[in-house]
């Protein structure tokens, strides 16, 4: 299944894509955070489920369930955005968009994102 033409992937939005692992010897469905579109090739950051006990690390957001605008999200639980997990990857692997990112939490992937690639 692939996304609609005219579903086109915009920043904030959260999307289900075919996720690659780092080693690219698979990839798996996961929610992604879209950062930026270039033509039909899209930056996305991962969103995981697992969330570590303890200090989160600088390259994180916890996107979580008690959020007043956590229903925006689409997700289904608590999340964790790791800004580090960054992936350029076709609209062709984008299945369905989940919601969007409220803006205080953009905010801080922003600056999870310029740590992630050490611009701050």
């Amino acid at each position: 299944m692939r996304t609609s033409t005219t579903a086109r992937p915009k920043r904030g939005e959260l999307w289900l894509v075919r996720f690659p692992f780092t080693d690219l010897t698979s990839a798996k469905l996961r929610p992604c955070l879209v950062w930026a579109t270039y033509g039909q090739d899209v930056i996305v950051l991962g969103l995981f489920s697992r969330v570590p006990t303890g200090a989160l690390q600088r390259t994180w957001v916890l996107v979580e369930a008690r959020h007043a605008q956590f229903g925006a999200t689409g997700l289904a639980q608590t999340s964790l955005l790791r800004a580090e997990k960054i992936a350029v990857i076709h609209q062709s692997v984008f299945r369905r968009k989940l919601g969007s990112l409220p803006q205080d939490l953009m905010t801080r992937a922003e600056r999870a994102i310029k740590a992630a690639l050490h611009l701050s």
